[in-house]
């Protein structure tokens, strides 16, 4: 659906406006009212001021007459007349003479033709990570890993849903009270997440994880802490052993950033298929297929999972298999491709250690609905996983890779996991930041002897702490 479509699809706003006036006789006898002997109780710091009524009134004036009169032109040809038109319906309308701030309304117009409306300067900001809509009022916005409340609001819900629609409808993807939750992406690869009533109480709630224009390399995960050198070489040589890895994780901390660099290391010869919910990854290998999953369409049907993908992709000759993220049954697939000549695969899962991920693993082995005994799992997992890496977000909003572990094989009915490196912590700055750093701890990997007999070279010194 179209700009244009969505807007005259809407109920004319100029009733909004006037629905929204108060009567003049309430006015009047709210006047002769005598004022309140005890003060007024101050706003609360998350209270927004409402939008002045002219602002809407020329807001809702350009729109129809972009709609009426230009309604066949290309947007950025309005664009660039867009100040012409906005003077123009001022000089014909003396209420609007007295508008405050014209630039800015100007931006808010501007956002809503051709971006994503009034969040889109938080999406042009490079240094905010996450955007959160809670309902027409309060925006929030993730920078260096601390959140903030932003002055940013929509007019109401209404507004927020026409975003949304922008959002998920050039995807194929839907959203209404029979199907209210989406995930989608937006064209940058930002990931999108959205609930509405009467799922969300508060109005329509947005989640945006957005993504560099630019994907992070390895050097901009060492200038910014979250491994080392000598971390980022032992990585890269796993990734060319064809070792297979896992990074896992809590929400937000950086899993998806990790798994793209890591990818980054695959050679340019070999056939990458990544499969993900909403499309995140971004390759620069020349041969890569990308698989994406289907949400059920309005009869709960023709819903494709990452399972689905996951089998699919075994009859794709793929030398690499990149999952965006495991979470339940395919997890049993992932693992029996692992075990069958898919070497060097990679994948992502939510834990709170390597440890951790293990046990999540066997749970989501067993939601694949297969009656496995727990020994027969431990040893799909110990044969199939070489190495961790368990990424973890700090105190200070830091995303630091806390362990790089290696999964050694099954002792009796136990998993035996190593620590190759880890993360020491010293203590709190006077700023908050943690004080700590990666090292190695002293152990040499089992599978070193395989990256030898593959012609790849690691100095010994790099598993030894520096002084």
């Amino acid at each position: 659906m179209s700009l244009f479509e969505r807007l005259q699809s809407k109920q004319p706003v100029e009733s909004e406006a006037q629905g929204n006036q108060v009567p003049v006789q309430v006015i009047e006898k709210a006047k002769e009212q005598p004022k309140p002997a005890k003060t007024e109780a101050p706003k609360k710091k998350s209270e927004k001021p409402k939008e002045p009524k002219e602002n809407r009134e020329l807001k809702n004036l350009v729109y129809k007459y972009i709609l009426r009169e230009r309604k066949d032109e290309e947007i950025d040809t309005i664009i660039l007349e867009l100040d012409s038109i906005i003077l123009d319906i001022i000089s014909e309308n003396d209420s609007l003479k007295m508008i405050k701030d014209l630039k800015s309304l100007k931006e808010e117009i501007k956002n809503d033709l051709t971006g994503y409306g009034p969040i889109n300067p938080l999406l042009n900001d490079e240094n905010v990570t996450e955007i959160m809509v809670n309902g027409p009022n309060h925006v929030y916005a993730e920078r260096n890993g601390k959140l903030e409340l932003t002055d940013i609001t929509f007019r109401d819900n209404d507004h927020v849903m026409t975003v949304l629609e922008k959002i998920v409808a050039p995807l194929g993807r839907r959203i209404d009270e029979s199907s209210p939750m989406v995930d989608a992406r937006l064209q940058d690869g930002s990931r999108v997440n959205a609930i509405i009533p009467p799922l969300a109480l508060n109005g329509p709630t947005i989640t945006i994880r957005k993504f560099s224009k630019d994907p992070f390399t390895v050097r901009d995960l060492i200038n910014f802490g979250t491994l080392t050198e000598e971390m980022a070489e032992f990585l890269q040589a796993c990734v060319a052993a064809h070792l297979n890895m896992f990074v896992s994780g809590g929400t937000g901390s950086g899993k998806t950033t990790t798994l793209n660099v890591l990818s980054s290391f695959i050679s340019n010869k070999d056939r990458i298929v990544t499969i993900e919910d909403a499309a995140e990854l971004q390759l620069g290998q020349d041969h890569v297929v990308s698989l994406e999953t289907r949400p059920p369409n309005i009869e709960g049907k023709g819903a494709i999972t990452i399972r689905d993908l996951v089998r699919n992709s075994l009859r794709m000759r793929p030398d690499r298999i990149v999952i965006g993220e495991v979470r339940s049954g395919e997890a049993l697939d992932m693992l029996q491709a692992m075990n069958t000549g898919h070497d060097g695969s990679l994948a992502t899962g939510h834990a709170n250690s390597p440890r951790d991920m293990i046990a999540r693993l066997e749970t989501m082995v067993l939601m694949a609905g297969m009656d496995l005994p727990v020994k027969a799992i431990r040893e799909q997992i110990a044969g199939a996983l070489h190495v961790i890496i368990q990424q973890s977000r700090l105190k200070d909003g830091s995303r630091r890779i806390t362990n790089i572990t290696e999964v050694q094989g099954l002792e009796g009915d136990v998993i035996v996991l190593q620590d190759i490196f880890t993360f020491k912590q010293f203590g709190v700055d006077e700023h908050g930041k943690i004080i700590g750093k990666l090292v190695p701890t002293g152990i040499r990997p089992k599978f070193y002897e395989r990256m030898v007999s593959e012609g790849i070279h690691l100095p010994p010194s790099i598993f030894m702490e520096k002084e």
